[in-house]
Order: C-alpha cells, then structure tokens, then sequence
C-alpha cells in the first residue's frame, strides 16, 4: 500500500531542492494517484502555480469534470485561502495536510502587500469595504445582465453544476 502522505513529503523536498517552494499535493481516487504537483510559483513566476491548484487542475481533466468526489487530497501544510476555497469548490472526499501554519512559520514565511497567513483568514469574514485590499464596487446592469442570459440558456435553472454521487 502507497504512503500517499510520505509521497507528498517526497514531492515537496524535492521542489525544495529544485529551488521551488516547500509545498505540494497528490489527489488519490480508488487508491491511486490520480494527479500530484508541487508548488510552481516561485519557477513560473504565476501566483496561482500553487501545488494544490495545480493538482486539482490536472485532476479534473482527466476526470473530465471539475468534481473531485471520491478523492482524498494530501497536502503538506494546511492551504492558504486561495487553495482552501478550490478545494471546497472541487468537493473531495476528505483533506489531509500535514502540517499547521504555526509549525512551519519558524522557518518560512511568505507575506505580501495584503497577504500575511496570521491575519489573512480574518479579511475574510470582513464586509469588502473593511478589507485591506482597496474595492470598489461599480454596479452595472448589463454585467447583471450575462447572468440573466445564463440562466435563460440553462432552461431557467439557476445551478451551474450538479455534485456526482460520491
């Protein structure tokens, strides 16, 4: 049987050793790797090169869907905000990560203008305009509009996608 949490460990230090960032995933279906990555961004100069967005996009094409039910997702440390909400957008199974943020911070941190993990979690729950990160919002009615025309072309519905049995 495959130590898929050691396989994930593996993953990563060899990303380290690469000169990447020390995080990645593998995404097991049936017992098997279905799709694993580690963390790209630091060699591909794209913020979203994350491990687990990664993963999860090579997951869903070759499932051909963008659920992954019946999946188990491995990732090193507990995902930031950006990974957390893919992984409740792709519904697997169960995550299993393998470190907190307060046992790596010792040795690696990676804060950004409005990005700093200890706080970042709490902007969040904050209403848009309380929020570091400076928005505006500029209401539109034809931007409403392309919702209204998606709705129509999906007989009425307004449910973009169904979740398949697990």
């Amino acid at each position: 049987m495959t130590d898929f949490a050691q396989r994930t460990i593996d993953l990563a230090r060899r990303n380290v050793a690469e000169g990447g960032r020390p995080f990645a995933t593998v995404i097991v279906k049936d017992g098997q790797v279905l799709a694993e990555s580690a963390n790209k961004a630091a060699q591909t100069n794209d913020p979203t090169a994350h491990a687990e967005i990664l993963a999860i996009r090579e997951a869903c094409t070759k499932l051909g869907t963008e659920h992954l039910v019946g999946t188990t997702i491995y990732v090193l440390a507990h995902p930031c905000p950006m990974c957390l909400g893919s992984l409740y957008y792709c519904s697997p199974d169960e995550v299993v990560f393998l470190t907190t943020r307060d046992a790596y911070e010792p040795h690696y941190v990676d804060d950004r203008k409005y990005f700093e993990l200890a706080t970042f979690y709490d902007e969040l729950g904050k209403d848009w305009r309380d929020r570091r990160l400076p928005m505006r919002y500029e209401p539109r009615d034809d931007a409403l509009e392309v919702y209204r025309s998606w709705q129509q072309q999906n007989g009425g519905s307004r449910t973009a996608s169904t979740v398949p049995p697990g």
